[in-house]
């Protein structure tokens, strides 16, 4: 504990750290108090608590915080992009960021081969659906630090703001097609909402925005939401629940905008306080440790929870209507297990997430313009494999998908001038705790 509060430099921005690992925290505990499990005679399929209970999908005004991860990290590649050589440096945050992906989509091929032999075609298409959904935050992720480099031209308040107004009228306006019955493929331009909290990210980085300001735009947004739910044509919910009108997150809607302001915009406000929390040597300990392995506690989390799961069907105590006596008493027993074996599995793992990969990790040289064209090409194929595969999963057409997805890293990686091979011992220190760092 000691030693790491002794590595951490004076510089470190510790806030952001916190903010990324406690968006993590609480995505998982959401997971896990959310999902329920459907026994049907041909098999299982996973359910939502919140479905049907707008009582309860309120609660994901809390619980849906995923924006505050794309904010931090926005904020902290302002610190390591010098402006220079973007196509290696947006490789290099594909390195670090897919590195984990390889084990976990390993296990789940190893893992639906099982399933495939030893269970019934209802559970293996279950599984088979959800399997690679988790990465749709990596695709979503990327495709915000692929505008890192323009981004980083913000150097005013009134840019900012000017940005950040952009982004929310075009979601306005794809959502005002979408509600006059217009094409409904047009809702995917609305990914492009995650911007906003990226933007304001770019802002805290930049000093652009001040405790005042933050304190004004997180309560007008929240107002905002509010009138957008109990007037106009919104649902409550943050997360995708059956009979939604027009989802607010899949693809994202100008309610997620607001939110994004809201959770953004009370950060800020709040970073006096988490400062002085994070001062304390075991806060500090903790959030640092986190922050090495948070691509291991975010993609493991789903199999943890999976093996719950079927711990408590073995016992005779399955999760399936919110309705069933002493349901809350078995949610919570099952969360503090999902938070031991994700636990477990965290100081298992994620020596692999921060041990580099020969090859896949060696350091992107400086490369001649037509070089980096081609890279940025690759770059943007992998964002729109990785988005698209996590519709289908491994299922109909996601079975040619998701190789497309996994060939076009090492394809991209290959186009790649570098320097030298990086060393095979951990690569990872105080200075780079975070999965994500840029």
């Amino acid at each position: 504990m000691k030693q790491v509060t002794e590595a951490t430099p004076p510089t470190r921005d510790r806030f952001i750290d916190v903010v990324r690992l406690f968006s993590l925290i609480v995505v998982i505990t959401g997971h896990g108090i959310m999902l329920l499990v459907i026994i049907e005679p041909g098999g299982w399929r996973l359910g939502n608590v919140l479905s049907g209970s707008p009582d309860l999908q309120a609660l994901t005004w809390l619980l849906q915080v995923m924006p505050l991860f794309f904010f931090a990290g926005t904020a902290a590649s302002m610190r390591s992009y010098k402006g220079t050589d973007a196509a290696g440096w947006l490789f290099r945050r594909v390195q670090r960021l897919y590195r984990p992906v390889f084990y976990y989509v390993a296990v789940w091929a190893l893992v639906l081969v099982v399933v495939r032999v030893a269970a019934d075609e209802s559970t293996y298409r279950n599984i088979a659906g959800v399997g690679i959904q988790l990465t749709w935050f990596l695709g979503m992720y990327l495709m915000v630090l692929l505008g890192v480099p323009l981004m980083h031209k913000i150097r005013t308040p009134r840019a900012l703001w000017v940005s950040v107004a952009a982004v929310i009228a075009g979601v306005a306006a794809v959502d005002a097609v979408r509600l006059g019955d217009g094409p409904s493929m047009l809702g995917y331009l609305n990914y492009l909402a995650w911007y906003v909290a990226g933007l304001l990210g770019v802002g805290y980085a930049r000093g652009l925005i001040g405790r005042g300001t933050a304190t004004i735009v997180a309560a007008g947004a929240l107002v905002f939401d509010v009138l957008a739910v109990t007037l106009g044509p919104y649902d409550v919910s943050f997360v995708s629940v059956e009979g939604q009108n027009l989802s607010n997150m899949t693809p994202p809607s100008l309610l997620l905008c607001g939110h994004m302001l809201v959770l953004c915009g009370l950060a800020v406000v709040l970073r006096p306080v988490i400062e002085r929390i994070a001062s304390n040597a075991r806060v500090w300990w903790f959030v640092a440790v986190g922050n090495r392995g948070a691509m291991t506690l975010y993609l493991w989390h789903m199999v943890a929870l999976g093996t719950v799961f079927a711990v408590s069907h073995l016992l005779g105590v399955d999760r399936t209507d919110r309705y069933q006596p002493g349901f809350w008493w078995i949610v919570a027993v099952q969360v503090l297990a999902l938070w031991v074996l994700t636990g477990l599995l965290f100081f298992l793992l994620q020596g692999l997430e921060n041990t580099p990969v020969r090859w896949w990790d060696d350091t992107p040289a400086l490369m001649s313009s037509a070089r980096a064209a081609l890279v940025w090409v690759g770059l943007v194929v992998i964002v729109l494999t990785n988005l698209i595969s996590i519709l289908y999963g491994f299922l109909g057409p996601g079975v040619f998908l998701v190789p497309a997805f996994l060939l076009s890293l090492p394809l991209t990686r290959a186009l790649v001038p570098t320097q030298k091979s990086v060393p095979t011992e951990k690569a990872v220190s105080i200075q780079e705790p975070g999965a994500p760092q840029a």
